[in-house]
């Protein structure tokens, strides 16, 4: 096994067992619920069901990027001698966070002359982030040195696929993406948006679908213009849900009828607290290898 820490944001979205299993460490980014700011330390504190039935229940969210010093801090803890670390953060597109680890990572390596740090924007989030993370697990346990994953990872990040889709457009008017308008009308007429993640790494609204059983075959509609190989994708993927388990479900079966040679099943995982505060309930993301974003 290659000589080097490999790390990501606590928003790639695996479970604890999971990153404990492949060797991965996480940096906990922070949220806050109703009165009280927590670390998101992947429903350990707050089971993800109870996040998001209060959620429902009215209590508002926000969320926090680590700075500099707190990404200072986070290295130290896991620095092994003079180890390399690759670390992986959440999309520039989506937040400050990459910036604050880039510059985490120049003080250190400043502090400790050969230290290298390389920290890799995924352009990315959720359990997108976690497929590439799982992705360069696999590919530092064939044998790649810390510098050609970190090189690996940016000329590869552009090909793993996001989509999403939500039940329920409350939380959308909340962060502003939809006006209060179009919430109420869009909600009356049970009508979905279907988003993915641009070459930039931001979340675009592509099309908007009327009922959610449509939306199940729209979003493996997607995979198919997308995935590597089309029909015959024999890739991992993955889907994250905000405690809808059962559409998360209804759209891996349908994946698994329609994709024959995929490799292994279709890990299911919650979307968490970071990126779930800004969802809400009632999003299913789908993620997947494929040609590279270019819009």
């Amino acid at each position: 096994m290659a000589d080097y820490i490999l790390s990501c944001c606590s928003i790639a979205d695996l479970n604890k067992e999971h990153f404990e299993k492949r060797n991965i460490r996480y940096a906990c980014m922070r949220y806050t619920l109703g009165d009280n700011e927590y670390r998101d330390d992947l429903g350990v504190t707050v089971p993800y069901h109870e996040f998001y039935q209060r959620m429902v229940a009215g209590e508002m969210t926000s969320t926090s990027q680590l700075n500099p010093a707190e990404y200072v801090d986070y290295f130290k803890s896991i620095m092994e001698g003079n180890k390399p670390i690759v670390h992986l953060t959440l999309s520039s597109g989506l937040s400050g966070t990459y910036g604050c680890a880039v510059n985490a990572a120049e003080m250190l390596m400043e502090e400790y002359p050969g230290l290298k740090i390389y920290v890799v924007d995924s352009l990315g989030a959720s359990s997108g982030a976690g497929l590439l993370v799982e992705t360069m697990a696999d590919k530092r346990d064939e044998g790649m040195s810390a510098e050609e994953l970190y090189n690996w990872t940016v000329e590869n990040r552009l090909k793993l696929h996001h989509w999403f889709f939500s039940t329920d457009l409350k939380y959308y008017v909340r962060g502003g993406r939809v006006s209060k308008t179009e919430g109420f009308v869009g909600n009356m007429l049970k009508i979905c948006p279907m988003l993915n993640m641009d070459f930039e790494g931001h979340l675009i609204p592509r099309e908007k679908i009327r009922t959610k059983k449509r939306c199940f075959t729209a979003i493996v509609d997607h995979m198919e213009e997308c995935a590597e190989g089309g029909l015959d994708y024999a890739g991992k993927c993955f889907i994250s849900h905000s405690d809808c388990y059962e559409d998360a479900l209804a759209v891996a079966k349908l994946i698994e009828e329609r994709f024959p040679q995929l490799k292994g099943k279709i890990v299911i995982n919650y979307i968490g607290t970071i990126i779930g505060a800004h969802s809400g309930p009632g999003t299913v993301a789908l993620f997947f290898w494929g040609k590279e974003r270019v819009d």
